[in-house]
C-alpha cells in the first residue's frame, strides 16, 4: 500500500487511493476480540457517527451470519440497515459491505458500496493481531479518495475506541 502513519493506542495504518488498513494488537484472545467486534458494537462504535445520534440511538448491531445486516436502532425502534456481512468466519474473518455513501446517505445498492474485511490472527500470550482492511472506495465515485481520507480518521477514531473496550473487558476477566 502507499502512505503509512502510527496511530494512539498502537495503531498502524496504511492507504493507497482507494483502500485503507489499519492494524492493531488486542489484549484479548482471539474469540473475545471477534464477539466485542460483532457483537458489542453499541459499546465500542462512535455514536456521533450513525444516523440516529448520540442521543437518540437504541443499539448498533450485526446479524451473526453471511447474508445477516449491520444495523442501527434508532428513535421508536426505527431501523436503518448500513451493510451486509458477505463472510461469517468466527473467530477468524468477517466481511462486510459498507453501504454507507460519503454523504452519509444510505446506499442499497451493494455495487456501489465499499467492503470491510477484518482478520483476527492469534499473537501468543492471550493477544490477538487485528487487520481492518476496508476497500473498493472507487464505487463510492467521484467523492471516493476524499472519503477514503475521511475515513482513515474515522477508522482510527472507531477502533481506538474498541481497543480501550477490549482493555477494559480484559481488566475485569
Amino acid at each position: 500500500m502507499g502512505q503509512e502513519m502510527a496511530g494512539p493506542d498502537g495503531l498502524r495504518q496504511d492507504s493507497d487511493r482507494f483502500s485503507l488498513r489499519t492494524v492493531l494488537l488486542a489484549p484479548a484472545p482471539t474469540e473475545q476480540a471477534f464477539a466485542v467486534f460483532t457483537g458489542a458494537l453499541t459499546d465500542w462504535w462512535v455514536h456521533e457517527y450513525t444516523w440516529s445520534g448520540p442521543q437518540a440511538l437504541a443499539e448498533l448491531g450485526m446479524e451473526p451470519r453471511a447474508g445477516g445486516m449491520l444495523y442501527e436502532i434508532g428513535p421508536y425502534g426505527f431501523r436503518s440497515d448500513w451493510g451486509r456481512v458477505l463472510t461469517w468466519d468466527p473467530p477468524r474473518r468477517l466481511v462486510f459491505t459498507w453501504q454507507i455513501g460519503p454523504d452519509r446517505a444510505p446506499l442499497p445498492d451493494p455495487a456501489r458500496a465499499s467492503e470491510v474485511e477484518v482478520i483476527f490472527e492469534p499473537d501468543g500470550d492471550g493477544r490477538t493481531r487485528v487487520e481492518v482492511e476496508h476497500r473498493h472506495f472507487d464505487r463510492h465515485g467521484e467523492a471516493a479518495e476524499g472519503y477514503r481520507q475521511a475515513l482513515t480518521a474515522g477508522w482510527a477514531e472507531l477502533l481506538s475506541r474498541y481497543l480501550a473496550t477490549l482493555t477494559t473487558l480484559s481488566r475485569h476477566s
